[in-house]
């Protein structure tokens, strides 16, 4: 379908000589004790998505969809990743990547194709993040009514013009296996039959499935609460698009959603 050095000021005194008579004692130092606790940082939410209803259709829906983000994670003596504080540089990250794809019933313009039940998508997410530029990808499992590996690879510029204001926006481009293409691009002879000639028999191989961009834009209107809206625009290439099913709706598939979520710091 886009992230200030404060500088610190040192105040000394100066310490008049003690008299000769009295006993100098050493002010004892107490030495904070290293945190040996898993410190992590989760972000929930929920919004609403207008999207194609489904790959390769002209028309739209609204359709939930969810907030779930892994935003910092610290295990001492191991690794950190992220940043506990919102809106800033959190260079490397690691967390968990979602996707669904309502169930495709046969639409008059599908008329002769079987339907596709919901697709569910689970996976990883990793990515680097600079102050004003980040790089990311993503890697799912499909399951339900398609299956195979599918993800995306993108970059975004980012700005900050508030502490409580995000914007990013970047290129992407999404991927899937032959498996999750065949089952939303792919045509069968006996559906091809069924159709009465209305689409013709095709096999969709896996790759690259779509290329665009993507922008998103992220205010947080208290503390720990975030307004979210995210959209983009993607055009189908490779096998998807010369799928008959793309043919008969859309090359250019347009995405816009907006939500609303909560950071959570928990400690372990």
């Amino acid at each position: 379908m886009v992230r200030f050095a404060l500088s610190t000021l040192l105040l000394g005194s100066t310490l008049s000589a003690a008299a000769a008579a009295d006993v100098y004692e050493p002010e004892a130092t107490v030495l904070a004790a290293p945190s040996d606790s898993v410190s992590m940082v989760i972000e929930l939410g929920i919004g609403g998505l207008v999207a194609p209803k489904y790959e390769g259709s002209d028309n739209y829906e609204v359709s939930p969809y969810p907030i779930i983000s892994l935003d910092y994670l610290s295990i001492p003596g191991l690794f950190t990743v992220g940043s506990p504080t919102p809106n800033t540089a959190g260079g490397f990250s690691i967390g968990p990547s979602f996707g669904y794809t309502g169930e495709r019933e046969e639409p008059t313009e599908l008329r002769g194709l079987f339907d596709v039940d919901a697709t569910y998508e689970a996976g990883v997410k990793v990515g680097y993040e600079w102050t004003y530029a980040e790089i990311y990808g993503e890697a799912r499992y499909a399951f339900g009514g398609a299956e195979g590996l599918v993800g995306s690879v993108g970059a975004n510029l980012i700005a900050r013009p508030t502490p409580e204001l995000e914007l990013k926006a970047g290129p992407l481009a999404t991927f899937a296996s032959e498996d999750y293409m065949d089952t939303y691009f792919g045509v069968t002879s006996f559906e091809a039959a069924r159709s009465g000639g209305r689409f013709s028999a095709y096999d969709a191989d896996g790759g690259f499935k779509t290329v665009g961009a993507a922008a998103t834009a992220r205010y947080e209107f208290r503390p720990e609460w975030f307004l979210n809206a995210k959209g983009s625009y993607e055009t189908f290439v490779g096998d998807a698009e010369d799928s008959p099913i793309v043919k008969a709706g859309s090359e250019d598939q347009f995405t816009f959603g907006v939500g609303i979520s909560k950071r959570f710091s928990i400690n372990f």
